[in-house]
Protein backbone atom coordinates (compact mmCIF):
# COMPACT_ATOMS: atom_id res chain seq x y z
CA UNK A 1 0.00 0.00 0.00
CA UNK A 2 0.96 3.59 -0.39
CA UNK A 3 0.38 6.33 1.28
CA UNK A 4 1.17 9.96 1.00
CA UNK A 5 0.49 12.34 3.68
CA UNK A 6 0.24 16.38 2.77
CA UNK A 7 1.12 18.59 6.31
CA UNK A 8 2.80 21.89 7.13
CA UNK A 9 4.28 19.95 9.53
CA UNK A 10 5.61 16.76 7.67
CA UNK A 11 8.21 15.90 10.63
CA UNK A 12 5.61 15.12 13.09
CA UNK A 13 5.26 11.78 10.71
CA UNK A 14 8.65 10.28 11.71
CA UNK A 15 7.22 8.52 14.55
CA UNK A 16 5.52 6.14 11.57
CA UNK A 17 9.19 5.05 11.90
CA UNK A 18 8.58 3.19 14.83
CA UNK A 19 7.27 -0.23 15.73
CA UNK A 20 5.10 -2.27 14.10
CA UNK A 21 4.86 0.55 11.55
CA UNK A 22 8.24 1.27 10.84
CA UNK A 23 8.87 -2.50 10.78
CA UNK A 24 6.24 -2.84 7.60
CA UNK A 25 7.78 -0.38 6.35
CA UNK A 26 11.06 -1.89 5.96
CA UNK A 27 9.73 -5.42 4.82
CA UNK A 28 7.36 -3.92 1.87
CA UNK A 29 4.05 -3.96 3.13
CA UNK A 30 3.50 -0.04 2.88
CA UNK A 31 5.69 2.74 1.72
CA UNK A 32 4.55 6.58 3.61
CA UNK A 33 5.45 9.43 2.36
CA UNK A 34 5.17 12.95 3.97
CA UNK A 35 5.23 16.28 2.21
CA UNK A 36 4.97 19.13 3.41
CA UNK A 37 2.64 21.49 1.27
CA UNK A 38 4.46 24.68 1.87
CA UNK A 39 6.58 23.44 -0.86
CA UNK A 40 3.37 24.65 -3.48
CA UNK A 41 3.62 27.95 -2.54
CA UNK A 42 4.84 30.45 -4.41
CA UNK A 43 5.05 33.81 -2.24
CA UNK A 44 8.02 34.36 0.31
CA UNK A 45 6.44 33.40 3.39
CA UNK A 46 4.84 30.50 1.68
CA UNK A 47 1.45 31.00 3.15
CA UNK A 48 -0.95 28.40 2.94
CA UNK A 49 -4.03 30.17 5.02
CA UNK A 50 -6.21 32.97 4.52
CA UNK A 51 -9.11 35.22 5.90
CA UNK A 52 -12.84 33.52 6.21
CA UNK A 53 -15.02 34.69 3.18
CA UNK A 54 -17.95 36.60 5.35
CA UNK A 55 -15.64 37.03 7.89
CA UNK A 56 -15.19 35.70 11.29
CA UNK A 57 -12.28 34.11 13.87
CA UNK A 58 -8.71 32.15 12.05
CA UNK A 59 -7.88 31.62 9.07
CA UNK A 60 -8.61 28.79 6.81
CA UNK A 61 -6.87 26.89 4.14
CA UNK A 62 -6.31 28.16 0.92
CA UNK A 63 -7.52 25.79 -2.48
CA UNK A 64 -4.98 27.31 -4.47
CA UNK A 65 -1.97 25.76 -2.52
CA UNK A 66 -3.91 22.41 -2.33
CA UNK A 67 -5.24 22.21 -5.62
CA UNK A 68 -1.24 22.51 -6.76
CA UNK A 69 -0.38 19.86 -4.46
CA UNK A 70 -3.23 17.10 -4.90
CA UNK A 71 -3.16 17.67 -8.57
CA UNK A 72 1.08 16.52 -8.70
CA UNK A 73 -0.25 13.66 -5.90
CA UNK A 74 -3.39 12.53 -8.22
CA UNK A 75 -1.53 13.06 -11.47
CA UNK A 76 -4.50 15.72 -12.61
CA UNK A 77 -4.61 18.45 -14.48
CA UNK A 78 -5.82 21.72 -12.51
CA UNK A 79 -8.77 22.60 -15.09
CA UNK A 80 -11.65 24.79 -13.90
CA UNK A 81 -14.38 22.83 -12.61
CA UNK A 82 -17.54 23.27 -14.42
CA UNK A 83 -20.33 21.99 -11.97
CA UNK A 84 -22.29 20.98 -14.75
CA UNK A 85 -19.88 18.96 -16.38
CA UNK A 86 -20.00 14.46 -15.26
CA UNK A 87 -17.29 13.58 -12.74
CA UNK A 88 -13.77 12.88 -14.39
CA UNK A 89 -13.93 14.18 -17.58
CA UNK A 90 -11.30 16.59 -16.86
CA UNK A 91 -9.19 16.68 -19.74
CA UNK A 92 -6.21 13.87 -19.80
CA UNK A 93 -7.19 11.69 -16.97
CA UNK A 94 -10.09 9.12 -16.48
CA UNK A 95 -12.60 9.03 -13.57
CA UNK A 96 -10.40 8.23 -10.82
CA UNK A 97 -7.60 10.45 -11.70
CA UNK A 98 -5.45 7.98 -13.74
CA UNK A 99 -3.54 9.92 -16.77
CA UNK A 100 -4.29 9.22 -20.03
CA UNK A 101 -0.82 9.19 -22.41
CA UNK A 102 -0.86 12.75 -24.29
CA UNK A 103 -0.54 13.32 -27.82
CA UNK A 104 2.92 13.40 -27.75
CA UNK A 105 3.05 9.92 -26.54
CA UNK A 106 4.26 10.80 -22.83
CA UNK A 107 4.83 8.18 -19.71
CA UNK A 108 1.49 7.41 -18.44
CA UNK A 109 0.47 7.61 -14.51
CA UNK A 110 -1.32 4.16 -13.83
CA UNK A 111 -3.20 2.63 -11.00
CA UNK A 112 -3.60 6.11 -9.03
CA UNK A 113 0.33 6.29 -9.41
CA UNK A 114 1.72 10.00 -8.35
CA UNK A 115 4.30 12.37 -10.51
CA UNK A 116 7.22 12.62 -7.42
CA UNK A 117 7.57 15.80 -5.79
CA UNK A 118 11.38 16.83 -6.16
CA UNK A 119 11.64 16.73 -2.84
CA UNK A 120 10.43 13.17 -2.30
CA UNK A 121 11.30 9.48 -2.96
CA UNK A 122 8.28 7.61 -3.71
CA UNK A 123 8.33 3.64 -4.13
CA UNK A 124 5.82 2.04 -6.12
CA UNK A 125 4.37 -0.82 -3.66
CA UNK A 126 1.42 -2.82 -5.69
CA UNK A 127 -1.79 -3.84 -3.93
CA UNK A 128 -2.22 -7.13 -1.64
CA UNK A 129 -4.63 -10.05 -1.90
CA UNK A 130 -6.86 -9.58 0.91
CA UNK A 131 -8.79 -12.63 2.28
CA UNK A 132 -12.50 -11.75 3.52
CA UNK A 133 -12.84 -11.22 7.67
CA UNK A 134 -16.02 -11.41 9.31
CA UNK A 135 -18.59 -8.44 8.90
CA UNK A 136 -17.24 -8.24 5.17
CA UNK A 137 -18.33 -8.93 1.79
CA UNK A 138 -16.13 -9.53 -1.75
CA UNK A 139 -17.74 -7.56 -4.30
CA UNK A 140 -18.48 -9.08 -7.92
CA UNK A 141 -15.15 -7.21 -8.91
CA UNK A 142 -13.58 -9.14 -6.54
CA UNK A 143 -13.05 -6.20 -3.66
CA UNK A 144 -13.71 -6.67 -0.10
CA UNK A 145 -15.73 -4.17 1.49
CA UNK A 146 -17.44 -4.23 4.84
CA UNK A 147 -21.05 -5.12 5.05
CA UNK A 148 -22.75 -1.90 6.48
CA UNK A 149 -23.09 1.24 3.72
CA UNK A 150 -20.54 3.63 3.45
CA UNK A 151 -20.93 6.52 6.06
CA UNK A 152 -23.17 9.23 4.23
CA UNK A 153 -21.22 12.26 2.98
CA UNK A 154 -18.06 10.23 1.76
CA UNK A 155 -17.87 8.81 -2.47
CA UNK A 156 -17.45 5.34 -2.70
CA UNK A 157 -20.03 3.65 -4.96
CA UNK A 158 -21.37 0.62 -4.30
CA UNK A 159 -18.59 -1.37 -5.05
CA UNK A 160 -16.44 0.21 -2.16
CA UNK A 161 -12.91 1.06 -3.09
CA UNK A 162 -11.07 0.71 -6.56
CA UNK A 163 -8.27 -2.20 -6.08
CA UNK A 164 -5.83 0.00 -8.31
CA UNK A 165 -7.18 2.82 -7.09
CA UNK A 166 -6.62 6.30 -4.69
CA UNK A 167 -9.05 7.63 -1.98
CA UNK A 168 -8.18 10.98 -0.54
CA UNK A 169 -8.97 11.45 2.73
CA UNK A 170 -9.12 14.68 5.05
CA UNK A 171 -9.83 14.41 8.95
CA UNK A 172 -12.96 16.88 9.62
CA UNK A 173 -14.70 17.27 13.22
CA UNK A 174 -18.15 18.01 11.21
CA UNK A 175 -17.69 14.78 9.02
CA UNK A 176 -19.03 11.23 9.18
CA UNK A 177 -17.63 9.39 12.46
CA UNK A 178 -14.69 7.32 11.08
CA UNK A 179 -15.03 2.99 12.52
CA UNK A 180 -13.60 0.19 12.72
CA UNK A 181 -15.92 -0.71 9.71
CA UNK A 182 -14.43 2.39 7.47
CA UNK A 183 -10.89 1.00 9.16
CA UNK A 184 -11.80 -2.34 7.29
CA UNK A 185 -12.61 -1.58 4.12
CA UNK A 186 -9.82 1.23 3.68
CA UNK A 187 -7.22 -1.68 4.28
CA UNK A 188 -8.13 -2.60 0.59
CA UNK A 189 -6.84 -0.30 -0.84
CA UNK A 190 -4.04 0.63 -3.04
CA UNK A 191 -2.89 4.21 -2.40
CA UNK A 192 -4.28 6.58 0.25
CA UNK A 193 -3.81 10.51 0.20
CA UNK A 194 -4.29 12.01 3.70
CA UNK A 195 -4.47 15.66 4.13
CA UNK A 196 -3.55 17.28 7.50
CA UNK A 197 -5.96 20.53 7.89
CA UNK A 198 -5.04 23.39 10.22
CA UNK A 199 -6.55 26.79 11.82
CA UNK A 200 -9.89 27.05 10.66
CA UNK A 201 -9.65 24.03 8.50
CA UNK A 202 -9.91 23.69 4.79
CA UNK A 203 -11.82 25.79 1.71
CA UNK A 204 -14.99 23.30 1.37
CA UNK A 205 -14.17 23.54 -2.17
CA UNK A 206 -11.09 21.22 -2.20
CA UNK A 207 -13.01 17.90 -1.65
CA UNK A 208 -16.13 19.28 -3.73
CA UNK A 209 -13.67 19.81 -6.66
CA UNK A 210 -11.95 16.45 -6.50
CA UNK A 211 -15.25 14.25 -5.83
CA UNK A 212 -16.41 16.48 -9.20
CA UNK A 213 -12.87 14.45 -10.67
CA UNK A 214 -14.27 11.26 -9.97
CA UNK A 215 -11.80 11.04 -7.03
CA UNK A 216 -13.01 8.85 -4.07
CA UNK A 217 -12.68 11.68 -1.36
CA UNK A 218 -13.70 10.43 1.93
CA UNK A 219 -13.72 12.89 4.98
CA UNK A 220 -14.15 11.77 8.41
CA UNK A 221 -14.14 12.51 11.75
CA UNK A 222 -12.23 10.55 14.94
CA UNK A 223 -14.76 12.14 17.65
CA UNK A 224 -16.58 14.56 18.71
CA UNK A 225 -13.94 16.69 19.64
CA UNK A 226 -11.83 19.42 18.26
CA UNK A 227 -7.87 18.72 17.49
CA UNK A 228 -5.03 21.70 16.74
CA UNK A 229 -4.92 19.83 13.50
CA UNK A 230 -5.57 16.84 11.30
CA UNK A 231 -2.20 15.39 12.26
CA UNK A 232 -3.31 13.35 15.12
CA UNK A 233 -6.69 12.23 13.29
CA UNK A 234 -4.67 10.82 10.43
CA UNK A 235 -2.31 8.97 12.58
CA UNK A 236 -5.14 7.25 14.21
CA UNK A 237 -6.87 6.75 10.90
CA UNK A 238 -3.35 5.44 9.53
CA UNK A 239 -2.82 2.78 12.02
CA UNK A 240 -6.28 1.33 12.50
CA UNK A 241 -6.17 0.61 8.59
CA UNK A 242 -2.55 -0.50 8.26
CA UNK A 243 -2.88 -2.85 11.04
CA UNK A 244 -5.38 -4.82 8.96
CA UNK A 245 -3.36 -5.64 6.06
CA UNK A 246 -1.87 -9.43 5.88
CA UNK A 247 1.53 -9.30 7.23
CA UNK A 248 1.77 -6.79 9.57
CA UNK A 249 0.38 -8.27 12.75
CA UNK A 250 2.51 -11.03 14.11
CA UNK A 251 -0.50 -12.98 14.71
CA UNK A 252 -3.37 -12.26 12.94
CA UNK A 253 -5.37 -14.15 14.83
CA UNK A 254 -4.97 -11.25 17.34
CA UNK A 255 -7.22 -9.19 15.67
CA UNK A 256 -10.27 -11.55 14.86
CA UNK A 257 -12.00 -11.08 18.32
CA UNK A 258 -11.19 -7.12 19.10
CA UNK A 259 -13.62 -4.51 19.69
CA UNK A 260 -15.84 -3.62 17.16
CA UNK A 261 -14.29 -6.41 14.97
CA UNK A 262 -17.56 -8.46 13.25
CA UNK A 263 -20.80 -8.76 11.59
CA UNK A 264 -22.14 -8.27 14.95
CA UNK A 265 -19.51 -6.44 16.76
CA UNK A 266 -19.00 -6.26 20.58
CA UNK A 267 -16.66 -4.78 23.03
CA UNK A 268 -13.83 -6.77 23.50
CA UNK A 269 -13.74 -8.99 27.24
CA UNK A 270 -10.98 -8.14 29.68
CA UNK A 271 -7.46 -9.15 29.24
CA UNK A 272 -5.36 -11.05 32.17
CA UNK A 273 -1.79 -12.45 32.09
CA UNK A 274 0.76 -14.00 34.64
CA UNK A 275 0.71 -14.24 38.06
CA UNK A 276 -2.60 -15.13 38.64
CA UNK A 277 -2.72 -13.55 41.95
CA UNK A 278 -1.49 -9.75 42.37
CA UNK A 279 -1.19 -7.53 44.87
CA UNK A 280 -4.58 -9.52 46.64
CA UNK A 281 -6.12 -9.23 43.05
CA UNK A 282 -6.83 -12.62 41.35
CA UNK A 283 -7.57 -13.60 37.45
CA UNK A 284 -11.08 -15.31 37.27
CA UNK A 285 -10.99 -19.12 38.37
CA UNK A 286 -12.32 -19.83 34.84
CA UNK A 287 -9.95 -18.72 33.05
CA UNK A 288 -7.36 -20.90 35.15
CA UNK A 289 -9.23 -24.32 34.36
CA UNK A 290 -8.00 -25.24 30.79
CA UNK A 291 -11.75 -25.80 29.84
CA UNK A 292 -11.51 -23.86 26.55
CA UNK A 293 -15.36 -24.17 26.51
CA UNK A 294 -15.91 -22.89 29.65
CA UNK A 295 -13.26 -19.83 28.86
CA UNK A 296 -14.66 -18.71 25.68
CA UNK A 297 -18.16 -18.46 27.14
CA UNK A 298 -17.11 -16.59 30.12
CA UNK A 299 -15.24 -14.14 27.73
CA UNK A 300 -18.34 -13.68 25.30
CA UNK A 301 -20.27 -13.34 28.31
CA UNK A 302 -17.79 -10.71 29.53
CA UNK A 303 -17.87 -8.97 26.11
CA UNK A 304 -21.94 -9.09 25.84
CA UNK A 305 -21.88 -7.41 29.79
CA UNK A 306 -19.30 -4.59 29.27
CA UNK A 307 -21.18 -3.76 25.72
CA UNK A 308 -24.17 -3.41 27.44
CA UNK A 309 -22.31 -1.23 30.15
CA UNK A 310 -20.48 1.12 27.85
CA UNK A 311 -22.00 1.27 24.19
CA UNK A 312 -25.83 -0.12 24.47
CA UNK A 313 -25.90 1.18 21.16
CA UNK A 314 -23.96 -1.97 20.00
CA UNK A 315 -26.21 -3.99 21.41
CA UNK A 316 -29.29 -2.51 19.56
CA UNK A 317 -27.62 -3.18 16.76
CA UNK A 318 -26.95 -6.91 16.89
CA UNK A 319 -29.01 -9.50 14.83
CA UNK A 320 -31.09 -11.52 17.35
CA UNK A 321 -30.73 -14.01 14.99
CA UNK A 322 -27.21 -14.64 14.76
CA UNK A 323 -27.13 -14.67 18.92
CA UNK A 324 -27.38 -18.75 20.04
CA UNK A 325 -29.15 -19.41 23.50
CA UNK A 326 -26.38 -18.62 25.74
CA UNK A 327 -26.25 -14.73 24.69
CA UNK A 328 -29.90 -14.91 24.45
CA UNK A 329 -29.98 -15.60 27.87
CA UNK A 330 -26.95 -13.31 29.20
CA UNK A 331 -28.76 -10.59 27.64
CA UNK A 332 -32.26 -10.67 28.88
CA UNK A 333 -29.79 -11.20 32.18
CA UNK A 334 -29.10 -7.77 31.73
CA UNK A 335 -32.23 -6.31 30.59
CA UNK A 336 -32.14 -6.89 27.33
CA UNK A 337 -35.58 -8.18 24.85
CA UNK A 338 -34.33 -10.48 22.06
CA UNK A 339 -37.50 -11.64 20.39
CA UNK A 340 -37.12 -9.09 17.87
CA UNK A 341 -35.07 -8.50 15.26
CA UNK A 342 -32.52 -6.40 17.46
CA UNK A 343 -32.34 -6.54 21.24
CA UNK A 344 -34.49 -3.86 22.80
CA UNK A 345 -33.80 -2.74 26.54
CA UNK A 346 -36.91 -2.74 28.63
CA UNK A 347 -35.04 -2.76 32.31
Amino acid sequence: MDIDIVSVFPEYFDVLRLSLLGKAQENGLMHVAAHNLRDWTHDVHHSVDDTPVGGGAGMVMKPEVWGECLDELLGLRGDAYDGDANPGESAGTDPIGRHEPDSAGSVALTNGGSAPHPTDTVNDIGTSDRPVMPGEAATLDGAVISEDAIAPGNSADAHGTDAHGTVLIFPNPSAPLFTQRDATELSHAHRLIFGCGRYEGYDARIPEYYRAQGVDVREYSIGDYVLNGGEVAVSVMLEAITRLLPGFMGNPESIVEESYTGGNALLEHRQYTKPAAWRSLEVPDVLLSGDHGKVDRFRRDEALQRTSEIRPDLIETLDCKQLDKPDRKTLMALGWEVSGEHPRHVA
